[in-house]
């Protein structure tokens, strides 16, 4: 049986891994922003190589978000049940639309 203790350390990881998965977007987003700026400088974007920083750093994100959120945050654990649910409580209104 799992405890109060338990489930309360479960959640300080979560929120842990939630503040570094925050703090990887802010980090990326700042050297992304410097490596741009850098690219202008030296050739006015002519030649936009700064797209590579930001295409691993978006990767380096989704893995992340990935490990953070599981695979369930896209489609999670009653995905299927809530989307049911919702199918037929619009069938139920249309058909008292339709009376």
């Amino acid at each position: 049986m799992e405890t109060k203790e338990d489930k309360y350390q479960r959640a300080v990881e979560h929120v842990t891994k939630v503040r570094k998965l925050y703090s990887k977007i802010i980090n990326s987003t700042i050297i992304v922003l410097i490596v741009a700026a850098v690219n202008y400088y030296v050739n006015d974007l002519e030649n936009p190589w700064f797209l590579w920083v930001l295409g691993f750093s978006l990767l380096g994100i989704v893995i992340e978000t990935l490990k953070v959120y599981g695979t369930s945050f896209f489609l999670g654990k009653g995905w299927e049940e809530r989307k049911i649910r919702e199918h037929m409580e619009k069938e139920d209104n249309d058909f008292i639309i339709k009376k």
